[in-house]
């Protein structure tokens, strides 16, 4: 059995095998963004198919942008409810009235068997509020991290050395 030295150790050797993968830092630091961005997607269970997607669509490093997807998973669930009000207060929506969310936190099951077709159709609402509230931050916030990340991994000799050969 490793022990957490030897985990460690095995962890910046992986880190060290990618970094010199021939990636430059731009390109590494877009990966990244993306995958912190689009990890933080408000839908549980989309952002790491969708990741896989974009890195095999633009030959992004799978590893890196699957590493920054996860580690944005605290992000995302942290921010769902953020995300419905301001999408809610882009859109507001008339169907809101239609189901009490309190009501369905109490009582889940009694409320999601009584009124389905309701529950659903108020989930579909708040999911359409959150991923515009989503994408109207996600844009700034992937470019301003992929300019920061470019600035900081060119700072890494393995990744500097790379761009000097491009």
């Amino acid at each position: 059995m490793q022990t957490s030295v030897e985990t460690l150790e095995s962890l910046k050797q992986k880190a060290t095998l990618w970094l010199r993968q021939g990636i430059s830092p731009r390109r590494l630091a877009l990966t990244l963004a993306l995958g912190f961005g689009l990890g933080c997607i408000p839908v549980v269970g989309i952002p790491t198919a969708l990741c896989a997607m974009v890195a095999l669509a633009f030959r992004l490093n799978q590893p890196a942008i699957q590493a920054a997807n996860y580690a944005a998973m605290p992000f995302q669930l942290a921010l769902i409810v953020p995300f419905v009000r301001l999408g809610a207060w882009l859109v507001p929506s008339v169907a809101h009235s239609s189901i009490n969310l309190a009501a369905v936190m109490h009582a889940p099951l009694s409320t999601v068997t009584h009124a389905p077709v309701q529950v659903v159709a108020q989930l579909e609402v708040l999911a359409g509020q959150a991923l515009l509230g989503w994408l109207l931050v996600a844009i700034p916030v992937v470019l301003l991290l992929t300019a920061t990340l470019t600035v900081l991994l060119r700072r890494i000799p393995a990744l500097a050395a790379v761009e000097a050969a491009d």
